[in-house]
């Protein structure tokens, strides 16, 4: 194997007809440029698609495989430019964190999820070659983040896909730049789509002890006595969300802890959402990388969403009660860290194999 090229890419190279910068064995990177100013790269293979945004925290804004959206139901017709991630909450996925994670709490003065989800980049690349897996082409860049009397560190996300494969990896690297040890809290948050009647596979029980239902709600979610009702009813009962089969149930949001999830001897752990159709959305991830697993579902008339594994460093409660739990890393002076997950559509068939692997952990 040799060094994969590396294509640096600027912002003058994006117009507003996409056009292909670079090929590879089946793959292919276009660039292109949104009507309201926002960059975007497409990598693509024989079975689809992904949306990249290179110098918007590289947010996976787009997943498409054959012909099956991934992206969660939103108000947005594209990418806007935004500080915070509610400016364009539209993404398939995004970099939750660094120095801070999940909703601010009342003694919390962080933005929601972090820093990362809309940072701009520094630098963005197209990278393509082969590795032990085969071909590849890859998204990445880096985003320094320094603040005078405060945090230094380098983030490089990346964005990895193969040929003729409906599944891909999203990666991140944080490195601690600064003389002093730093906070790290990270979360891949991936939004799959909300799909009436999908069943959720879990390497876990669904039991209230294995699938702790959230009852502390954050203020920006409003209550009401159904709601309340159906919290207790879930406490007791998590099974009764094993099958989205009562959209209406999850307006307001409901969010869900998984723990004592099974895993295989390396310490990886699987989940999935099997759709009706009988294909299904899947995702995998090494607990030692993450140590928490968080489920976000929500079905209202403008979005619809069930992030039914979002792999964590930490929980979404913000950075003073996840400091509290002992849920903020340390980031001693030069040390890296870094995570890996493994995500995507399966067909009937291979969603078969994956179910039963999941079960036999």
């Amino acid at each position: 194997m040799s060094a994969p090229t590396k294509v640096n890419l600027r912002k003058a190279y994006f117009g507003e007809a996409e056009h292909v910068i670079a090929s590879h064995d089946g793959l292919s990177a276009s660039l292109f440029r949104y009507e309201s100013g926002i960059e975007a790269v497409r990598l693509k293979n024989e079975r689809g698609h992904l949306v990249i945004l290179p110098y918007m925290g590289q947010m996976i804004w787009d997943a498409v495989f054959d012909g099956v959206d991934l992206t969660m139901q939103n108000m947005f017709s594209m990418p806007r430019p935004a500080d915070v991630i509610v400016g364009t909450y539209g993404c398939f996925a995004f970099h939750s964190g660094l120095l801070t994670n999940g909703c601010p709490g009342p003694m919390d003065s962080h933005p929601l999820h972090g820093e990362m989800p809309c940072a701009p980049m520094d630098s963005a690349a197209i990278e393509f070659g082969s590795d032990e897996e085969g071909a590849f082409m890859a998204l990445t860049g880096t985003r320094e983040y320094v603040m005078g009397f405060g945090a230094h560190y380098i983030a490089r996300p990346r964005v990895v896909l193969r040929p003729n494969s409906t599944v891909f990896d999203i990666q991140m690297n944080v490195e601690n730049l600064s003389g002093a040890a730093m906070d790290l809290m990270y979360m891949c948050h991936v939004n799959f789509a909300f799909c009436e009647g999908g069943r959720i596979v879990q390497p876990a029980g669904f039991t209230p002890e294995d699938t702790i239902v959230r009852t502390e709600v954050p203020a920006h979610v409003p209550r009401n006595p159904d709601y309340d009702a159906f919290l207790e009813t879930l406490a007791a009962n998590p099974a009764a969300m094993e099958t989205m089969s009562e959209p209406h149930r999850y307006d307001p949001e409901q969010v869900f802890y998984i723990r004592n999830a099974k895993t295989d001897a390396d310490g990886n752990t699987a989940y999935m959402m099997r759709r009706v159709e009988g294909d299904a959305f899947h995702i995998a991830y090494n607990t030692g990388d993450f140590p928490k697993t968080v489920r976000w579902v929500m079905a209202n008339q403008d979005q619809k969403v069930c992030a039914f594994a979002l792999p964590s460093t930490c929980e979404p409660e913000g950075f003073n009660a996840e400091k509290a739990k002992g849920n903020v890393i340390s980031l001693k002076s030069g040390e890296s860290r870094g995570f890996s997950v493994r995500l995507g559509y399966m067909t009937r068939a291979e969603s078969d194999t994956a179910e039963q692997a999941i079960r036999s952990l």
